[in-house]
């Protein structure tokens, strides 16, 4: 059954942020044994942008969202509630959502974190829909923003060349008739749990010397089961949205996935038989930035003029947990 809000809702604003440093697959090289084409033919990436000393999640996020309220027009007072999609909080309280609350200078929202891994953007996006299509607020912005270079392992060749910093936010809220989001499907599998995640840190292995000794605050995956599920839950639950909404994947203007691994996204593009010049791709430039990939290349993809308005959006993410989804959205703008 298609899964749609009682009210037309969707995006109309996006903005984004990056840290200014940037990160090659050269430095890698220079003491690790790897080299430009061995990162570029596995990954697809070529760079990436890390933060430096003191720049956190927040400072990002916060950026990200002023970015948005600009485009739309709107002062930060004009929104009711802040979403913020994240793996890498500042810290595990107060949120890193009334953090950045504070920085942008917000009053009349409340405002929270959101934990789904790589899906959390997505979880965030019908969260923050569901609210304004409820009738109890208006307008939701939804932040992703990660800084994934702090949970990998320098000397780990295999996942620290994968990973970026970055956010990206969207404001959401009800839009004319016939456009905005047109169906979602979430899913969830814990059984992944044991080829993606984070050890350290949390209440059952809290902060020791032995956990850092050990290199429990680092991220652990094998990257051969996620590679296999990413690309087949990415590739069924979009199949699900085009099935389920009777749409010719050659309607599809624009198909905006997680930023995992560029084979992955060949691979779920192929089966779902898009053509490359219809996807939004920002992983060789800005790496896997978790909550931040969509968002970005979602307000990248705008930029480029790849979007017009009554053009059908696809969205797919995979990530820990397992958790995937899709969103289906119809622009309005």
């Amino acid at each position: 059954m298609t899964k749609r809000f009682s009210i037309p809702v969707g995006i109309t604003a996006t903005g984004q942020h990056f840290p200014e440093k940037i990160v090659t697959n050269n430095y890698f090289a220079e003491y690790l044994d790897t080299s430009d084409e061995w990162i570029t033919e596995r990954t697809g990436i070529k760079e990436r942008r890390w933060v430096t000393q003191g720049e956190a999640s927040s400072d990002l996020g916060a950026k990200a969202l002023q970015m948005a309220l600009e485009r739309r027009g709107i002062r930060p007072d004009d929104i009711d509630a802040i979403i913020v999609c994240t793996v890498t909080p500042d810290m595990p309280f107060p949120s890193t959502a009334s953090i950045i609350q504070h920085k942008i200078g917000a009053s009349n929202v409340f405002c929270y974190d959101l934990n789904a891994a790589c899906s959390s953007f997505l979880y965030g996006l019908t969260t923050g829909a569901s609210l304004v299509a409820s009738g109890a607020i208006k307008r939701v912005a939804v932040v992703g923003c990660d800084v994934m270079s702090i949970l990998a392992d320098k000397n780990d060749r295999n996942n620290v060349v994968l990973f970026g910093d970055g956010a990206g936010a969207v404001i959401v809220e009800q839009v004319d008739e016939g456009y905005g989001i047109q169906d979602f499907e979430h899913r969830t599998d814990g059984a992944g749990g044991n080829s993606l995640y984070m050890l350290g840190g949390g209440s059952l292995n809290p902060a020791t010397h032995d956990t850092v000794d050990k290199k429990m605050h680092y991220l652990y995956q094998n990257g051969k089961e996620v590679f296999k599920y990413a690309v087949k839950g990415m590739s069924e639950i979009s199949r699900l949205m085009i099935d389920r909404n009777q749409i010719d994947p050659k309607e599809l203007k624009l198909f905006v996935p997680h930023q995992a691994n560029l084979r992955i996204i060949d691979a779920a593009a192929k089966r779902l038989e898009i053509p490359q010049e219809r996807i939004a791709i920002n992983i060789t430039r800005f790496a896997n930035t978790t909550s931040a990939t969509i968002p970005t290349a979602l307000h990248q993809a705008l930029e480029k003029g790849m979007l017009s308005k009554g053009d059908i959006t696809l969205f797919a993410a995979f990530g820990a947990g397992f958790s995937w989804g899709a969103t289906l959205l119809r622009w309005g703008y």
